[in-house]
């Protein structure tokens, strides 16, 4: 399978679980949310590189940045500052005296609202088949949806779109 083939798989095994908005609009509250519960505690650890203090937080956000620029480079540009604006309001709250109950409120409570999402969608969520391959995926798919809510880039939406269309009459064929 072909890098573009595996990035238009990802894009609708997603799509195929989130074509509710109410579904789409909690999980584009709750990832970041997510990510701001896992970005405070890795704020604690601080490291200089070059002269620049980065954290764990940024450190991550970086590495998931290069992961994700495997798969498209303007969704993963996109990412890189969303995560970046997140690894420095979690920089900002982890110095806060309850931090770490804002981080674990943010984390299962980000959890919660995809949970319920998926509830309203009637759909199972990725997480509970592929725990590790959703957490790494869920914060580029943000990226994704929004650009699918500005309409940019129509010709892959629609792509998308036709696709999951095709799969959905499938599946409806063999239940």
């Amino acid at each position: 399978m072909t890098a573009e083939n595996k990035f238009m798989d990802m894009l609708v095994n997603y799509a195929s679980a989130h074509q509710h908005k109410i579904n789409i609009v909690f999980h584009l509250i709750g990832i970041p949310t997510i990510m701001l519960g896992i970005n405070i505690p890795l704020s604690w650890f601080n490291y200089d590189v070059m002269g620049i203090t980065l954290t764990a937080a940024h450190i991550l956000t970086i590495g998931l940045f290069f992961f994700y620029l495997t798969l498209d480079t303007a969704f993963s540009i996109v990412f890189l500052v969303m995560g970046i604006l997140i690894a420095e309001y979690a920089l900002i709250l982890s110095t806060h005296p309850i931090a770490g109950t804002i981080a674990a409120a943010a984390f299962f409570g980000g959890y919660a609202l995809q949970f319920i999402g998926h509830a309203i969608e009637k759909s199972m969520p990725v997480l509970v088949k592929h725990p590790i391959q959703a957490n790494l995926a869920a914060p580029f798919f943000v990226i994704v949806e929004i650009f699918g809510l500005l309409q940019l880039r129509k010709s892959l939406f629609n792509e998308i779109n036709l696709l999951v269309a095709h799969h959905r009459k499938i599946d409806k064929q063999i239940n």
